[in-house]
């Protein structure tokens, strides 16, 4: 049974992309820590992300890199902060997070309650500074 992030790969589930290759896929969180928020998934489902082979493991840091980019041109932010846990969806992705303090990456915190307004400027915004 495919995960929820390849039924929003596959345009099955609505999203707010951020950018996309062949290989790998990002779109802002649905329930974000701090605007800007953004998941990174590989479009091959995969569980585990140490489960990857070694070069879609580096390929896939290295697409996340180019959007943690884009969105630090657009989002106000010490850093973007990168975060893998793999335990809530059974599908390898990394947490991209702006942070201006280390408790900002605290997966725990409240969730932002934004529009989908909001959430379609943030990704429209994030994909125009994306360097493909």
């Amino acid at each position: 049974m495919a995960t929820i992030f390849t039924k929003i790969i596959n345009g099955e589930i609505p999203c707010y992309k951020v950018a996309e290759n062949d290989r790998f896929f990002a779109f802002l969180d649905i329930n974000p820590l701090v605007k800007g928020h953004t998941l990174v998934v590989p479009k091959q489902e995969v569980d585990y992300i140490f489960d990857l082979s070694d070069k879609d493991l580096v390929d896939m840091h290295v697409f996340a890199k180019s959007v943690a980019i884009a969105i630090k041109k657009v989002i106000p932010c010490k850093r973007v902060g990168m975060a893998v846990m793999g335990m809530e969806v059974p599908h390898a992705h990394i947490h991209l997070i702006p942070i201006n303090k280390e408790s900002d990456m605290i997966i725990s915190n409240p969730k932002l309650k934004l529009s989908s307004e909001e959430f379609k400027t943030i990704a429209d915004s994030i994909n125009k500074a994306w360097v493909k």
